[in-house]
């Protein structure tokens, strides 16, 4: 199963980056991912890990992912299992004239999965990354726009 999904903000790369790498402060405008926090390092990089609790369907489940590659600015991979279900999920962050692309894909494995999708697990998932995705982008462009929030360092 493969979940995926775009949106353009229309902000600076680094203000992007800083937004989204800023785990701890997810809290404060990222409803899709709730009590995030690092667990092993404290910042986004390759080797760290983190939590957060995200409700795909009637009850939350605490994910806890390892990031296994991360070039700042261009792309983050972390990986982690739950419930037999294995995910990966890739993070792409392209600057245009238009804005910078942030695109996520996230992809499943395992025999759960036919449950999953007998209870509209995808488009949950689906709802949850478009969510968090408008999310971002709604917290960079508000930081774009205010030179205290965009001056944080990434």
């Amino acid at each position: 199963m493969i979940i995926q999904a775009e949106v353009t903000i229309k902000a600076p790369l680094p203000v992007v980056w800083n937004v989204f790498s800023h785990l701890e402060e997810w809290k404060a405008w990222n409803t899709a991912c709730n009590s995030c926090r690092f667990t092993n390092g404290n910042e986004l990089t390759e080797g760290a890990c983190f939590t957060f609790v995200v409700k795909p369907i009637i009850f939350p489940i605490r994910v806890e992912p390892r990031v296994v590659s991360c070039e700042p600015g261009r792309e983050v991979v972390w990986e982690g299992e739950r419930l037999g279900i294995r995910a990966l999920h890739t993070w792409r962050f392209a600057e245009t004239p238009e804005g910078v692309i942030l695109k996520s894909v996230e992809t499943f494995k395992g025999p759960l999965l036919v449950i999953g999708r007998l209870v509209g697990v995808p488009g949950r998932l689906h709802r949850l990354t478009v969510q968090m995705l408008n999310q971002i982008r709604q917290q960079a462009e508000a930081c774009s726009a205010a030179p205290s929030c965009a001056a944080t360092p990434a």
